[in-house]
């Protein structure tokens, strides 16, 4: 039987949903979470580093940071098609920590996009059948969304 962990990462990113009929069309910013959920067998190779884990927490978290963190924090997140909003941003110049994305920056397609980054990087030595089996994206206290592996 397999066994899931989680570890989370907090950015301060900005986005708007440009055809949105509320206020989310307008430019804001969330405190997001990013939520790694790991599935797969707990090393028991004696002796190991990983001995009793899926994966250490702290490898985890340098994942995050850099395939997550790194990207987005105090970034904003542009729609490529939003020609209004990259207008905006491009008047700030290089300086500024634009992101254009092939997709409206909503969670739900954040947390997708957010697999797509970490999955790849999610490795074990152990053959554990270590995988990412879910990625969460928490937008504000009371609105999560998920995106899992597809089996």
């Amino acid at each position: 039987m397999a066994s899931r962990i989680r570890r989370w990462i907090e950015t301060d990113t900005g986005h708007r949903v440009p055809n949105h009929k509320s206020k989310c069309r307008h430019f804001h910013g969330h405190r997001y979470r990013w939520e790694a959920e790991l599935e797969g067998d707990i090393v028991d190779i004696e002796g190991v580093s990983d001995q009793g884990m899926l994966m250490d927490f702290s490898d985890i978290s340098s994942i995050l940071t850099e395939q997550i963190h790194d990207i987005v924090d105090h970034a904003f997140i542009v729609y490529e098609k939003d020609s209004e909003g990259i207008r905006a941003f491009e008047v700030m110049g290089d300086s500024h920590n634009t992101l254009i994305v092939p997709f409206i920056p909503t969670a739900e397609n954040l947390a997708k996009w957010a697999f797509e980054q970490v999955a790849p990087n999610i490795r074990s030595a152990y053959c554990n059948s270590l995988q990412l089996y879910a990625f969460h994206v928490r937008e504000t206290p009371k609105s999560w969304a998920s995106w899992y592996r597809e089996e």
